[in-house]
């Protein structure tokens, strides 16, 4: 089994990565974990706690493989709005609420959840369930010791 303990920079063009995996959004958070490959192989990531993947980066293993993690099409909300005030409002009121969300400057992103979506109704936002990458914030205070 392969064990993946380092991320690397992402200016690191010479890296060849020997496959990719593709993670949701929340199996990215996690920086201890067996998963498997579509092929049916084992690989194990312990990376510094805390660790929060992106679509693109790239690990390497205790043997000097790398692969490149991939932000996997999930179920999700995208909300839009005609005005960038409502969809301000709306990041408000999500962020109020500690929801993960990916903040784009034309729509917000969040995972489906019923309550979320009666609320942003009511703001008078436009909501789209489909299927997409998922690719939240990772938070101001990420990376720091506090």
């Amino acid at each position: 089994m392969l064990t993946f303990i380092e991320r690397l920079s992402q200016d690191n063009d010479r890296a060849v990565p020997l496959f990719t995996l593709s993670l949701t959004a929340e199996e990215r958070t996690r920086s201890r974990h067996r998963f498997e490959t579509p092929e049916a192989q084992e690989l194990f990531l312990r990376l510094p706690r805390g660790t929060v993947l992106q679509n693109g980066d790239l690990l390497k293993s205790q043997d000097g493989e790398i692969i490149q993690i991939i932000a996997k099409a999930e179920p999700v909300l995208t909300v839009t709005a005609q005005h960038s005030l409502d969809l301000l409002k709306a990041a408000y009121h999500l962020g109020n609420r500690h929801v993960p969300l990916e903040i784009a400057p034309t729509y917000l992103r969040l995972s489906p959840d019923n309550v979320l979506k009666k609320m942003l109704e009511h703001l008078g936002v436009t909501i789209i369930e489909e299927i997409s990458p998922f690719q939240p914030e990772i938070g101001a205070y990420h990376g720091h010791n506090h």
